[in-house]
């Protein structure tokens, strides 16, 4: 009997996870492409990738921390690439390797219509894979 619950509760863990981190991946394929047509960018593949995931204690209790990156084109015929941390579901931080050598990192203005971040924590970010 208990061992039936048990299974049970891990398979609806596992469910609960799984929803949580389609709605994650469906908001962050919102920004992204939100953020590529401000600047007048192409959202390509029109898809994001999950690079790395984690946990984060906040005001609001323990949250999910997850590194999404995609491709975007300035019209240049060249690939880049830019990132969005979301903590749970707030953009917590984002950038943009842009055609002219310059990144663009930061975070969504205030009036910016994506989720601002904000808890105050001190957390070290996620580090980019291959970048210092």
């Amino acid at each position: 009997m208990t061992t039936a619950l048990i299974l049970l509760a891990i398979v609806l863990g596992l469910t609960l996870f799984w929803l949580d981190s389609a709605r994650a991946r469906e908001l962050a394929t919102a920004v992204a492409r939100s953020l590529c047509e401000r600047r007048g960018l192409q959202f390509l593949d029109d898809t994001v990738v999950l690079r790395r995931i984690g946990l984060r204690w906040g005001n609001d209790g323990i949250r999910f921390r997850r590194l999404f990156d995609f491709d975007f084109s300035a019209g240049d015929g060249c690939r880049h690439s830019g990132y969005l941390i979301l903590l749970g579901p707030t953009v917590e931080q984002y950038g943009l390797d842009l055609p002219d050598g310059k990144a663009t990192i930061g975070q969504p203005p205030a009036g910016d219509d994506t989720p601002a971040a904000g808890d105050g924590s001190k957390v070290v970010p996620f580090r980019r894979p291959g970048k210092k």
